[in-house]
């Protein structure tokens, strides 16, 4: 068949593969179309060296929130280009209704219409949303979604209904924009529950990809904690915040959810952003009590490198929050031992205007929660995890197959005849020290600021066609929204 493009020598690095061979890729139609030590490059119009650059899968970042603290359409533009310049070729981000994002309630119906109407033409890489029931009418809307829109996945935030997004709050009701009539807790996370368990049983085909997503922590703990460190005014920064929001508090809300899901049969479970010892262990514990549940376990790169003696301090502050260094290396532990199924970037551009409150910039407690990272995700991956023993195909698997696999993009993840030509070729001999000003992002800040990272991502390719290359982004935007799961 007639190629568009090939990438000569170049290592090939697959998720469940043990080796990584020097190939020739060949693309066409945005398809990886054949795999060989070497392909004969006449009549084909584009040829690439790859120098012998590592080719990762195009990564797929299963935890973004694009649109939370800037315009969708304009966070969209940014923020993806940020991505594509870490190696990101998939961006599934979390979205809902409520203070942030479209400052909107309503039926997702009429909802997320106009969330891919802002997203339309925006997008560097190719993208898909999570959605968050947050009412009764949302739980009803969940089969519609499945079928009509391709959305499978959804969330509960499972602190929002009694403690604040960046501290504690008396007006929950306001910043979730749900009735009166309306209370967001654990009857209704059971709610949610049962009606997702309903669309896997009204679509039996597609229940392997249709998910709950938690963010375990638990509002009573946090605020009464969060009194007591504010009363004792002895901590600070990101030690502040990591005592008001302590990692029991995670333990106890993943017991909480891994029961209810129990209780309602529904059975694809990913906990998300584990954080501390105390998180994963309870995490693992649940998975032994309940066998039946399909239980996937996330973790972020910005809890894998940073911890909360960090220079850049408040910058860091985020959801759950940044841990000492022991809870660090806890989870890279569990990455080491196979029991994270996932990294992420967790990113939400928080601009530096709004990260910090004017009046009084040093309170953590005041500071926006959330950070920008998608485009140093796999540079970070592999700075910390090769140095540690983590193998190559195993990083591809934590940060391409596993998430893709999940979520049902089932022409993501692998370099594979068939599947979507996403692909980046990764420079490991390369290092570079982390500025905030060479990214894409509108940040404008990093809390990796100063941070040295091995490895670099060169180029990408989004179905095949340039994305990203030697420190430039190369358009026009050609993401695309993925109904789920897609066909292979």
């Amino acid at each position: 068949m007639p190629f568009d493009l090939l990438i000569q020598n170049v290592r090939l690095v697959r998720p469940n593969h043990s080796d990584v061979p020097t190939v020739d890729i060949a693309i066409a139609d945005g398809k990886f179309a054949h795999i060989a030590p070497t392909i004969d490059p006449t009549g084909i119009p584009t040829v690439v060296d790859g120098r012998g650059r590592l080719a990762f899968p195009g990564l797929v970042d299963a935890h973004m929130h694009t649109g939370i603290y800037a315009p969708l359409a304009d966070d969209a533009v940014t923020e993806s280009k940020a991505a594509a310049m870490g190696g990101v070729t998939t961006s599934l981000n979390y979205m809902r209704t409520g203070q942030y994002y479209l400052y909107k309630s309503g039926p997702y119906r009429t909802f997320f219409p106009e969330v891919l109407d802002l997203s339309d033409g925006n997008f560097w890489v190719d993208y898909a949303y999570h959605l968050a029931p947050m009412n009764k009418e949302h739980i009803d809307e969940i089969d519609a979604l499945v079928e009509e829109f391709g959305v499978t996945s959804f969330k509960i935030f499972m602190f929002y209904g009694g403690y604040g997004l960046h501290g504690r709050s008396n007006s929950q009701k306001d910043f979730l924009m749900i009735g009166e009539d309306e209370r967001y807790d654990f009857a209704h996370f059971e709610f949610v529950m049962r009606g997702i368990k309903r669309a896997m049983d009204r679509y039996p085909h597609l229940k392997d990809y249709i998910s709950l997503s938690l963010h375990c922590e638990t509002a009573e703990i946090m605020a009464a904690y969060t009194k007591l460190v504010e009363d004792d005014g002895t901590l600070t920064g990101l030690h502040a915040y990591h005592a008001s929001r302590p990692p029991h508090s995670e333990g106890l809300a993943i017991t909480i959810a891994s029961y209810l899901a129990h209780e309602t049969e529904c059975v694809n479970i990913n906990l998300l952003h584990l954080t501390s010892f105390k998180a994963v262990d309870a995490a693992l514990r649940m998975a032994l009590a309940f066998p039946h549940i399909n239980f996937r376990r996330e973790v972020t790169i910005g809890h894998l490198l940073l911890d909360v003696d960090s220079p850049n301090g408040i910058y860091a502050k985020v959801n759950p929050p940044i841990r000492p260094r022991a809870d660090v290396e806890a989870l890279w532990q569990a990455v080491l031992d196979g029991k994270v199924d996932w990294i992420c970037s967790d990113h939400a551009c928080c601009k530096h205007e709004k990260k910090l409150n004017g009046d009084d910039p040093g309170n953590v407690f005041l500071a926006k929660s959330g950070f920008g990272g998608s485009e140093y995700m796999l540079s970070g991956l592999y700075t910390e995890g090769h140095r540690r023993g983590l193998s190559l195909n195993r990083m591809a698997e934590l940060v391409c197959w596993n998430p893709a696999q999940r979520y049902g993009l089932l022409s993501k993840g692998d370099v594979a005849v068939g599947l979507d030509a996403d692909l980046v070729l990764f420079d490991p001999t390369e290092s570079f020290v982390v500025r905030a000003a060479e990214s894409e992002s509108s940040q404008g800040y990093t809390p990796f600021e100063g941070m040295k990272l091995a490895g670099r991502v060169k180029s990408t390719y989004l179905r095949g066609n340039l994305v990203y290359d030697n420190g430039a982004v190369v358009g026009p935007a050609k993401g695309q929204f993925i109904k789920r799961p897609t066909a292979i």
